[in-house]
Protein backbone atom coordinates (compact mmCIF):
# COMPACT_ATOMS: atom_id res chain seq x y z
CA UNK A 1 0.00 0.00 0.00
CA UNK A 2 1.28 3.44 -0.97
CA UNK A 3 0.07 6.38 1.11
CA UNK A 4 0.75 10.02 0.19
CA UNK A 5 0.77 12.48 3.11
CA UNK A 6 0.40 16.03 1.80
CA UNK A 7 -0.66 18.43 4.59
CA UNK A 8 -0.40 22.16 5.12
CA UNK A 9 1.20 23.47 8.30
CA UNK A 10 -0.87 23.54 11.49
CA UNK A 11 -0.48 27.28 11.98
CA UNK A 12 1.00 28.23 15.33
CA UNK A 13 1.84 24.65 16.30
CA UNK A 14 3.67 22.58 13.67
CA UNK A 15 5.18 23.19 10.24
CA UNK A 16 4.00 20.99 7.39
CA UNK A 17 6.99 18.61 7.46
CA UNK A 18 6.67 17.58 11.14
CA UNK A 19 2.91 17.28 10.61
CA UNK A 20 3.53 14.83 7.77
CA UNK A 21 6.15 12.98 9.81
CA UNK A 22 3.82 12.60 12.81
CA UNK A 23 1.05 11.19 10.60
CA UNK A 24 3.53 8.78 9.00
CA UNK A 25 4.72 7.61 12.43
CA UNK A 26 1.16 6.79 13.43
CA UNK A 27 0.45 4.85 10.26
CA UNK A 28 3.66 2.86 10.54
CA UNK A 29 2.67 1.70 14.02
CA UNK A 30 -0.23 -0.15 12.39
CA UNK A 31 1.10 -0.76 8.87
CA UNK A 32 4.89 -1.10 9.10
CA UNK A 33 5.13 -2.33 5.51
CA UNK A 34 3.26 0.60 3.98
CA UNK A 35 5.09 2.74 1.47
CA UNK A 36 4.70 6.34 2.58
CA UNK A 37 5.42 9.46 0.54
CA UNK A 38 5.78 12.75 2.42
CA UNK A 39 4.90 15.89 0.49
CA UNK A 40 4.57 18.77 3.00
CA UNK A 41 2.76 21.59 1.23
CA UNK A 42 1.60 25.20 1.56
CA UNK A 43 -0.84 27.63 -0.03
CA UNK A 44 1.22 30.81 -0.10
CA UNK A 45 1.13 31.48 3.63
CA UNK A 46 3.36 30.38 6.46
CA UNK A 47 5.62 27.51 5.40
CA UNK A 48 5.59 28.21 1.66
CA UNK A 49 9.34 28.72 1.57
CA UNK A 50 10.10 25.51 3.48
CA UNK A 51 7.62 23.45 1.45
CA UNK A 52 9.09 24.51 -1.89
CA UNK A 53 12.66 23.97 -0.71
CA UNK A 54 11.78 20.49 0.55
CA UNK A 55 10.27 19.57 -2.81
CA UNK A 56 12.85 21.15 -5.12
CA UNK A 57 16.59 21.62 -5.44
CA UNK A 58 16.29 25.29 -4.52
CA UNK A 59 18.78 27.29 -2.49
CA UNK A 60 17.96 29.04 0.79
CA UNK A 61 19.39 32.56 1.07
CA UNK A 62 19.30 35.46 3.53
CA UNK A 63 18.93 39.22 3.30
CA UNK A 64 19.04 42.08 5.79
CA UNK A 65 15.89 44.21 5.77
CA UNK A 66 13.57 45.96 8.22
CA UNK A 67 10.48 44.32 9.64
CA UNK A 68 7.01 45.87 9.94
CA UNK A 69 8.15 47.94 12.94
CA UNK A 70 11.27 49.19 11.17
CA UNK A 71 13.60 46.92 13.15
CA UNK A 72 16.58 45.34 11.34
CA UNK A 73 16.00 41.65 10.66
CA UNK A 74 17.70 38.82 8.79
CA UNK A 75 15.10 37.09 6.62
CA UNK A 76 15.13 34.06 4.36
CA UNK A 77 14.10 33.63 0.77
CA UNK A 78 14.77 30.95 -1.83
CA UNK A 79 16.05 30.75 -5.37
CA UNK A 80 14.78 27.95 -7.62
CA UNK A 81 15.25 26.64 -11.15
CA UNK A 82 18.95 27.26 -11.63
CA UNK A 83 18.92 30.67 -9.95
CA UNK A 84 16.13 32.12 -12.07
CA UNK A 85 13.09 32.22 -9.74
CA UNK A 86 12.99 33.89 -6.33
CA UNK A 87 10.49 32.71 -3.72
CA UNK A 88 9.59 35.38 -1.17
CA UNK A 89 7.34 34.85 1.84
CA UNK A 90 5.82 38.10 3.08
CA UNK A 91 5.41 36.74 6.60
CA UNK A 92 9.20 36.45 6.85
CA UNK A 93 9.37 40.26 6.86
CA UNK A 94 5.98 41.60 7.94
CA UNK A 95 4.51 38.59 9.71
CA UNK A 96 2.01 38.66 12.56
CA UNK A 97 4.70 37.19 14.80
CA UNK A 98 6.49 40.56 14.86
CA UNK A 99 3.60 42.86 15.81
CA UNK A 100 3.88 42.68 19.60
CA UNK A 101 1.71 45.41 21.10
CA UNK A 102 2.28 47.83 18.20
CA UNK A 103 -0.59 49.81 16.68
CA UNK A 104 -1.54 48.53 13.23
CA UNK A 105 -1.56 52.04 11.76
CA UNK A 106 2.17 52.42 12.50
CA UNK A 107 3.30 49.19 10.85
CA UNK A 108 4.79 49.29 7.37
CA UNK A 109 5.42 46.92 4.48
CA UNK A 110 8.58 48.87 3.60
CA UNK A 111 10.88 46.01 4.55
CA UNK A 112 9.23 43.73 2.03
CA UNK A 113 9.96 46.32 -0.64
CA UNK A 114 13.57 46.26 0.53
CA UNK A 115 13.66 42.49 0.07
CA UNK A 116 12.26 42.80 -3.44
CA UNK A 117 14.82 45.50 -4.24
CA UNK A 118 17.61 43.27 -2.90
CA UNK A 119 16.55 40.56 -5.35
CA UNK A 120 16.46 43.05 -8.21
CA UNK A 121 19.99 44.12 -7.31
CA UNK A 122 21.26 40.56 -7.79
CA UNK A 123 19.51 40.30 -11.17
CA UNK A 124 16.51 38.19 -10.17
CA UNK A 125 13.47 39.01 -12.27
CA UNK A 126 11.00 36.14 -11.74
CA UNK A 127 9.17 36.04 -8.42
CA UNK A 128 6.76 33.79 -6.55
CA UNK A 129 5.42 35.68 -3.55
CA UNK A 130 3.47 34.07 -0.71
CA UNK A 131 1.19 36.59 0.98
CA UNK A 132 -0.29 34.79 3.99
CA UNK A 133 0.22 35.58 7.67
CA UNK A 134 1.03 39.29 7.44
CA UNK A 135 0.52 41.91 10.13
CA UNK A 136 0.34 45.07 7.99
CA UNK A 137 -2.71 46.88 6.65
CA UNK A 138 -1.00 49.76 4.82
CA UNK A 139 -2.17 48.93 1.30
CA UNK A 140 1.44 48.22 0.36
CA UNK A 141 2.37 51.90 0.54
CA UNK A 142 5.53 50.94 2.42
CA UNK A 143 6.59 48.51 -0.31
CA UNK A 144 6.01 51.12 -3.00
CA UNK A 145 8.00 53.72 -1.06
CA UNK A 146 10.93 51.30 -0.83
CA UNK A 147 10.74 50.85 -4.60
CA UNK A 148 10.84 54.57 -5.36
CA UNK A 149 7.25 55.87 -5.29
CA UNK A 150 6.78 59.10 -3.30
CA UNK A 151 3.71 59.94 -1.21
CA UNK A 152 2.98 63.56 -0.33
CA UNK A 153 0.69 65.47 2.02
CA UNK A 154 -1.02 68.72 0.98
CA UNK A 155 1.88 70.60 2.61
CA UNK A 156 4.29 69.03 0.13
CA UNK A 157 5.96 66.95 2.84
CA UNK A 158 6.51 63.24 2.42
CA UNK A 159 4.12 61.15 4.52
CA UNK A 160 5.22 58.16 6.58
CA UNK A 161 4.77 54.96 4.51
CA UNK A 162 2.19 53.58 6.94
CA UNK A 163 -1.57 53.35 7.32
CA UNK A 164 -1.34 56.31 9.68
CA UNK A 165 0.55 58.31 7.08
CA UNK A 166 -2.15 57.68 4.48
CA UNK A 167 -4.55 59.87 6.45
CA UNK A 168 -2.68 62.91 5.06
CA UNK A 169 -2.09 61.63 1.51
CA UNK A 170 -2.86 64.07 -1.31
CA UNK A 171 -0.46 63.20 -4.14
CA UNK A 172 1.65 60.27 -5.39
CA UNK A 173 4.75 60.71 -7.54
CA UNK A 174 5.59 57.62 -9.61
CA UNK A 175 8.50 58.84 -11.74
CA UNK A 176 11.16 57.21 -9.56
CA UNK A 177 9.44 53.82 -9.26
CA UNK A 178 12.14 51.23 -9.96
CA UNK A 179 12.20 50.72 -13.76
CA UNK A 180 13.47 47.16 -13.34
CA UNK A 181 9.96 46.14 -12.24
CA UNK A 182 8.87 46.38 -15.88
CA UNK A 183 11.24 43.50 -16.65
CA UNK A 184 9.79 41.24 -13.95
CA UNK A 185 7.30 38.39 -13.83
CA UNK A 186 5.65 38.46 -10.39
CA UNK A 187 3.16 35.80 -9.31
CA UNK A 188 1.23 36.28 -6.08
CA UNK A 189 0.29 33.13 -4.19
CA UNK A 190 -2.88 33.66 -2.14
CA UNK A 191 -6.31 32.16 -1.56
CA UNK A 192 -7.76 35.56 -0.60
CA UNK A 193 -10.10 37.04 -3.22
CA UNK A 194 -11.15 40.23 -1.41
CA UNK A 195 -10.77 43.67 -3.00
CA UNK A 196 -8.73 46.38 -1.31
CA UNK A 197 -11.59 48.50 0.08
CA UNK A 198 -15.24 48.31 1.05
CA UNK A 199 -17.33 45.94 3.14
CA UNK A 200 -15.42 42.92 1.80
CA UNK A 201 -12.06 44.68 1.71
CA UNK A 202 -8.79 44.20 3.54
CA UNK A 203 -9.66 46.39 6.53
CA UNK A 204 -13.25 45.24 7.05
CA UNK A 205 -12.53 41.52 6.78
CA UNK A 206 -8.97 41.07 8.01
CA UNK A 207 -8.28 44.29 9.93
CA UNK A 208 -9.69 43.12 13.29
CA UNK A 209 -7.39 40.09 13.44
CA UNK A 210 -4.45 42.45 12.87
CA UNK A 211 -5.49 44.78 15.65
CA UNK A 212 -7.70 47.34 13.89
CA UNK A 213 -10.19 48.63 16.46
CA UNK A 214 -13.86 48.58 15.49
CA UNK A 215 -14.22 52.35 15.72
CA UNK A 216 -11.28 52.77 13.30
CA UNK A 217 -12.50 50.42 10.55
CA UNK A 218 -14.37 53.01 8.50
CA UNK A 219 -11.67 55.67 8.91
CA UNK A 220 -8.87 53.39 7.80
CA UNK A 221 -10.91 52.06 4.90
CA UNK A 222 -11.57 55.63 3.76
CA UNK A 223 -7.84 56.41 3.88
CA UNK A 224 -7.09 53.34 1.77
CA UNK A 225 -9.88 54.32 -0.65
CA UNK A 226 -8.34 57.75 -1.25
CA UNK A 227 -4.94 56.14 -1.83
CA UNK A 228 -6.57 53.63 -4.21
CA UNK A 229 -8.28 56.39 -6.21
CA UNK A 230 -4.94 58.08 -6.82
CA UNK A 231 -3.11 54.84 -7.67
CA UNK A 232 -5.92 53.47 -9.86
CA UNK A 233 -5.94 56.74 -11.81
CA UNK A 234 -2.20 56.36 -12.43
CA UNK A 235 -2.46 52.74 -13.60
CA UNK A 236 -5.57 53.51 -15.66
CA UNK A 237 -7.90 50.83 -14.27
CA UNK A 238 -9.81 50.06 -11.06
CA UNK A 239 -7.14 47.65 -9.90
CA UNK A 240 -8.10 48.11 -6.24
CA UNK A 241 -11.46 46.46 -6.95
CA UNK A 242 -9.97 43.31 -8.47
CA UNK A 243 -10.24 40.01 -6.63
CA UNK A 244 -7.28 39.49 -4.34
CA UNK A 245 -6.16 43.14 -4.18
CA UNK A 246 -6.94 43.11 -0.46
CA UNK A 247 -4.65 40.16 0.32
CA UNK A 248 -1.99 40.80 2.97
CA UNK A 249 -3.53 44.09 4.02
CA UNK A 250 -3.33 45.41 0.47
CA UNK A 251 0.24 44.35 -0.13
CA UNK A 252 -1.17 42.42 -3.09
CA UNK A 253 -2.60 45.67 -4.50
CA UNK A 254 0.79 47.39 -4.39
CA UNK A 255 2.41 44.43 -6.13
CA UNK A 256 -0.36 44.43 -8.76
CA UNK A 257 0.49 48.08 -9.42
CA UNK A 258 4.00 46.77 -10.14
CA UNK A 259 2.65 44.26 -12.66
CA UNK A 260 2.02 41.21 -10.48
CA UNK A 261 -0.55 38.55 -11.36
CA UNK A 262 -2.52 36.60 -8.74
CA UNK A 263 -2.88 32.81 -8.62
CA UNK A 264 -4.59 30.58 -6.09
CA UNK A 265 -1.59 29.75 -3.94
CA UNK A 266 -2.31 26.10 -3.29
CA UNK A 267 -2.94 25.40 -6.97
CA UNK A 268 0.27 27.09 -8.07
CA UNK A 269 2.29 25.21 -5.48
CA UNK A 270 0.64 21.92 -6.41
CA UNK A 271 2.06 22.37 -9.89
CA UNK A 272 5.52 23.41 -8.69
CA UNK A 273 5.69 20.50 -6.26
CA UNK A 274 4.44 17.89 -8.77
CA UNK A 275 1.43 16.89 -6.69
CA UNK A 276 -0.22 14.98 -9.54
CA UNK A 277 2.87 12.80 -10.03
CA UNK A 278 2.88 11.92 -6.34
CA UNK A 279 -0.85 11.15 -6.34
CA UNK A 280 -0.42 8.86 -9.35
CA UNK A 281 1.76 6.57 -7.19
CA UNK A 282 -0.65 6.53 -4.24
CA UNK A 283 -3.47 4.25 -3.12
CA UNK A 284 -4.58 6.78 -0.48
CA UNK A 285 -3.94 10.47 0.18
CA UNK A 286 -4.02 12.21 3.56
CA UNK A 287 -4.09 16.00 3.79
CA UNK A 288 -5.00 18.50 6.49
CA UNK A 289 -4.53 21.87 8.18
CA UNK A 290 -4.79 23.44 11.61
CA UNK A 291 -8.50 24.24 11.32
CA UNK A 292 -10.93 23.29 8.57
CA UNK A 293 -14.12 25.26 7.99
CA UNK A 294 -16.11 26.85 5.17
CA UNK A 295 -13.00 28.75 4.03
CA UNK A 296 -11.27 25.43 3.31
CA UNK A 297 -13.63 24.90 0.38
CA UNK A 298 -12.68 28.27 -1.14
CA UNK A 299 -9.31 27.11 -2.38
CA UNK A 300 -7.27 26.25 0.69
CA UNK A 301 -4.61 23.58 0.45
CA UNK A 302 -6.64 20.52 1.60
CA UNK A 303 -9.43 21.32 -0.88
CA UNK A 304 -6.94 21.60 -3.74
CA UNK A 305 -5.29 18.30 -2.78
CA UNK A 306 -8.73 16.67 -2.63
CA UNK A 307 -9.67 17.91 -6.10
CA UNK A 308 -6.46 16.54 -7.60
CA UNK A 309 -6.87 13.20 -5.79
CA UNK A 310 -10.49 12.81 -6.86
CA UNK A 311 -9.58 13.59 -10.46
CA UNK A 312 -7.09 10.73 -10.30
CA UNK A 313 -9.59 8.38 -8.66
CA UNK A 314 -7.59 8.17 -5.41
CA UNK A 315 -9.46 8.36 -2.06
CA UNK A 316 -8.44 11.30 0.13
CA UNK A 317 -8.72 11.75 3.89
CA UNK A 318 -8.85 15.06 5.76
CA UNK A 319 -6.98 15.09 9.08
CA UNK A 320 -7.05 18.54 10.68
CA UNK A 321 -6.49 19.99 14.11
CA UNK A 322 -10.13 21.02 14.36
CA UNK A 323 -13.17 20.88 12.08
CA UNK A 324 -15.93 23.45 12.42
CA UNK A 325 -19.13 21.56 13.19
CA UNK A 326 -21.30 23.61 10.83
CA UNK A 327 -18.93 22.88 7.93
CA UNK A 328 -18.44 19.16 8.52
CA UNK A 329 -21.17 18.04 6.10
CA UNK A 330 -19.85 20.25 3.28
CA UNK A 331 -16.32 19.04 3.92
CA UNK A 332 -17.45 15.41 4.00
CA UNK A 333 -18.75 15.74 0.45
CA UNK A 334 -15.22 16.55 -0.74
CA UNK A 335 -13.27 13.95 1.23
CA UNK A 336 -13.54 10.19 1.67
CA UNK A 337 -13.42 10.71 5.44
CA UNK A 338 -12.79 13.62 7.83
CA UNK A 339 -10.91 13.41 11.13
CA UNK A 340 -9.95 16.05 13.71
CA UNK A 341 -7.63 16.06 16.70
CA UNK A 342 -10.03 18.13 18.80
CA UNK A 343 -13.09 16.19 19.94
CA UNK A 344 -14.81 14.72 22.97
CA UNK A 345 -11.60 13.22 24.32
CA UNK A 346 -9.13 15.95 23.30
CA UNK A 347 -9.46 19.63 24.14
CA UNK A 348 -8.09 22.30 21.82
CA UNK A 349 -5.45 23.32 24.36
CA UNK A 350 -4.23 19.72 24.56
CA UNK A 351 -4.07 19.37 20.77
CA UNK A 352 -2.10 22.61 20.44
CA UNK A 353 0.34 21.65 23.21
CA UNK A 354 1.16 18.17 21.90
CA UNK A 355 0.10 18.22 18.25
CA UNK A 356 2.55 15.56 17.03
CA UNK A 357 1.36 13.05 19.62
CA UNK A 358 -2.32 13.47 18.78
CA UNK A 359 -1.63 13.43 15.04
CA UNK A 360 0.14 10.09 15.42
CA UNK A 361 -2.71 8.69 17.53
CA UNK A 362 -5.36 9.82 15.06
CA UNK A 363 -3.30 8.43 12.17
CA UNK A 364 -3.20 5.06 13.92
CA UNK A 365 -7.00 5.18 14.10
CA UNK A 366 -7.19 5.99 10.40
CA UNK A 367 -4.88 3.12 9.53
CA UNK A 368 -6.96 0.71 11.58
CA UNK A 369 -10.38 1.79 10.35
CA UNK A 370 -9.67 2.90 6.77
CA UNK A 371 -6.73 0.80 5.63
CA UNK A 372 -7.10 -2.35 7.71
CA UNK A 373 -4.47 -3.96 9.91
CA UNK A 374 -1.35 -5.43 8.40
Amino acid sequence: MNILIAPDSFKGTLAALPVAQAIANGIQQVLPQAQIQLLPMADGGEGTLDALLAATSGERRQAQVRDLLGEPRSVEYAVLEQNTVAVLEAAQVVGLQFVGDSAVERRTSQGFGELLRHCLDINLRNFLIGLGGTGTNDGGVGLLAALGARFYAASGDLIAPTLEGLSALQRIEWSDLDPRLAQCSITLLTDVDNPLCGTQGATAIFGPQKGVREHDLNRFDADLSRYAQLADAWIGTALSQQAGAGAAGGLAYALMLCGAQRRVGAEALATLMHLDEAIAKADWVITGEGRSDAQTLRGKLPWVVAQHARAAGVPVILLSGAIEASSRAALASNFTACYALVGEAVLQAQAEQDTARYLAERAQQIAQTMFGKA
